[in-house]
C-alpha cells in the first residue's frame, strides 16, 4: 500500500484489450461465485507468496519498481496468466526515480531525524533556515488557508500535524501564505517515513516529516531551524500487467487489481504479495475462457508504492469510451496483515469518516464483500477511500470501486480485538514497509478469507451487474458518471 511515492508518470502505456464474444471456446460450465471462492485454497495462495519471496531473496531483498526483482515478478505473473489462456499485455510507462541525497534538521544544538516526503522540492545541499511557525491543532490541521489567519508565514518553516487532508494540500496552502518549507508531524509513534506529496507537479516547497516526539520539541523552539532536503530525480521505465478473459461482454468489464511492486526496503509479501496472489489464483481458477456474461480484466500495477503511478498511467491512457466500458474496479492491497483487521472500503460513506461515498455502485460492492465475510462468521468494518491505493484513479473517473483490506500502520482497538482476535494497541501490520514484510509474517487465515472474498466478488460481477448489490449499466451508467 502506497505511502511513499518516488516516481512520476511520463508516457503512459495504454492498453485496450480487443473485444470478445460471450461464447466460450472451452465449453466450460457457467461460473458460480461460491464455487470460484471455494476453489481458491490456502495452499495455492501460499505457493504464490513463496515464489514472490524467492524472487525478492534472489534480487537484493525487494521487488521494487525499476529493479530486477520487479521484472522477475512481472515475468512470473504474466507467464501463469498466459498459460491459463488469458490475453496478456505488459504496457510500459515512464517515471522519474526520486533520490534523497541528504536530509537533516537542526535547531541550535539539537539534531532531529527528518524524512523527505517523496516529490519534495529540494532545498539544495546548503539547506534553508527560518523561524518555526506552528499550524493550529484543530480538526483539520493546515488544510485550510484560514488556519494561518493572524500568523506571519513569510520565509517560515511551518510545523503542521499529519491528518485529514493530503500532505500535498498542506504544503500548497503553506506555500500560498509565503512559507519556505513544511515539516509534517506524524500522528503515530515513530518517524514519518515512506510519505509522499503524491505527484511531483504539486510540489511547491521542501516538505519533510518528523516523529510526534520531535514535533513536540520543535514546537517549543524559539529560534530558527535549518532544514536540508537535498533531492534529485532520474528517468526510468516500468510495466503493468493487464490480463483479460477471452469471453464475456467487453461493454461491461469487471476489473480486479493489485499492485505488484514492493517498497525498496523489503520483499513486500503482505504489501502486496497477498493482493497479487489473491487475484492471480482467482484468475487461475477462473481460466482464460470461462462461461461468463461480463469480461474480467485483472491488473497488476507497477510503481504503486511510488504514487499509484502504474494505475494512473493506465486509467489516464484510456479514452472516455474505454473507461465507460469498465463497469467496476475492485482493489486488493494487504490482505494478510499479521495483527489482521477485516476492513471493507466504505462505498456508501456510512461511517462518515474522511471523504464522501464512492461513485454510484460502490455501496453495492461494499455489501457484496460484507455479506460474504459475514457468511463466514467475520463481521467486517468499513474503511475510508483515503486515496492511498490503486482505486483512486478509478474513483476520479466515476468508476464504482470496492475491496477488502487487512490494515496497515493503524493500531487495533479493544473492540476490534474482541471481534477478530489479535493484540490491542499494536499496528495491524508491524512490518509495514519494512524488511520483515516476509512470508513468515503473514496471517494465513486472514489472507485466505480475504482472498476468497476477492474471488467471490469477481464471480458475482462476472455473472451479473444487476440486483440490489449491482452497479449501473447502460443509460444509468451514462447518467451516473455524468453526475446526474
Amino acid at each position: 500500500m502506497r505511502l511513499k511515492a518516488v516516481f512520476i508518470v511520463g508516457v503512459a502505456g495504454a492498453l485496450v484489450l480487443a473485444g470478445c464474444t460471450t461464447e466460450t471456446e472451452s465449453g466450460a460450465p457457467p461460473v458460480d461465485a461460491s464455487a470460484l471462492a471455494g476453489s481458491v485454497t490456502e495452499a495455492n495462495l501460499m505457493d504464490h507468496l513463496e515464489q514472490l519471496q524467492m524472487i525478492a531473496d534472489d534480487n537484493d531483498g525487494n521487488r521494487a519498481a525499476g529493479t530486477s526483482g520487479y521484472d522477475a515478478s512481472v515475468d512470473y505473473v504474466a507467464q501463469i496468466l498466459r498459460d491459463k489462456g488469458f490475453d496478456v499485455q505488459t504496457p510500459e510507462f515512464e517515471f522519474q526515480k526520486f533520490n534523497v541525497n541528504a536530509a537533516t534538521l537542526t535547531s541550535g544544538d539539537l539534531d532531529f531525524h527528518v524524512d523527505a516526503l517523496a516529490y519534495s522540492p529540494s532545498t539544495g545541499p546548503e539547506g534553508i533556515t527560518g523561524p518555526i511557525v506552528s499550524a493550529p491543532q484543530d480538526e483539520s490541521p493546515g488544510c485550510e488557508a484560514t488556519d494561518y489567519d493572524g500568523l506571519d508565514l513569510a520565509g517560515a518553516i511551518v510545523l503542521v500535524d499529519r491528518g485529514v487532508c493530503p500532505f500535498a494540500q498542506k504544503q500548497e496552502i503553506a506555500a500560498d501564505r509565503g512559507a519556505s518549507a513544511v515539516i509534517v508531524v506524524n500522528n503515530e509513534e515513530g518517524p514519518l517515513s515512506d510519505a509522499t506529496l503524491g505527484d511531483p507537479e504539486v510540489g511547491r516547497i521542501p516538505t519533510g516529516g518528523v516523529s510526534t516526539a520531535d514535533g513536540a520539541v520543535l514546537g517549543q523552539s524559539d529560534g530558527g531551524v535549518t532544514l536540508t532536503l537535498d533531492t534529485s530525480t532520474e528517468s526510468e521505465t516500468s510495466r503493468n500487467i493487464i490480463a483479460q478473459t477471452r469471453t464475456g461482454s467487453t461493454d461491461d468489464v469487471v476489473m480486479a487489481g493489485a499492485h505488484l511492486d514492493s517498497v525498496p526496503d523489503g520483499p513486500g509479501i503482505n504489501d502486496n504479495g497477498t493482493g497479487v496472489a489473491a487475484i492471480l489464483e482467482t484468475a487461475v481458477q477462473l481460466g482464460g475462457s470461462p462461461d461468463i456474461k461480463n469480461a474480467v480484466r485483472f491488473a497488476f500495477w507497477g510503481a504503486e508504492e511510488l504514487g499509484l503511478i502504474g494505475s494512473k498511467a493506465y486509467v489516464n491512457s484510456l479514452t472516455d469510451a474505454e473507461r465507460h466500458d469498465i463497469a467496476l474496479y475492485m482493489n486488493f492491497d494487504m490482505l494478510g496483515s499479521e495483527n489482521a483487521a477485516y476492513l471493507v472500503y466504505d462505498g456508501d460513506d456510512s461511517d462518515q469518516i474522511g471523504g464522501g461515498p464512492g461513485p454510484e455502485g460502490s455501496a453495492g460492492i461494499e455489501r457484496t464483500f460484507i455479506e460474504f465475510l459475514q457468511g463466514g462468521g467475520v463481521h467486517a468494518e468499513g474503511t475510508d477511500f483515503d486515496g492511498r491505493s490503486d482505486y483512486a484513479p478509478f474513483l476520479d473517473h466515476g468508476i464504482p470501486a470496492g475491496g477488502v483490506f487487512a490494515g496497515a500502520e493503524r493500531r487495533k482497538t479493544d473492540e476490534q480485538a474482541q471481534k477478530w482476535g489479535g493484540i490491542v494497541g499494536v499496528p495491524f501490520d508491524e512490518n509495514y514497509h519494512g524488511p520483515n514484510d516476509t512470508i513468515e509474517n503473514v496471517d494465513q487465515a486472514a489472507f485466505t478469507k480475504n482472498a476468497t472474498a476477492a474471488a467471490y466478488a469477481v464471480g458475482v460481477y462476472a455473472e451479473s451487474l444487476a440486483g440490489p448489490n449491482g452497479v449501473p449499466t447502460g443509460e444509468d451508467r451514462v447518467k451516473a458518471r455524468a453526475g446526474l
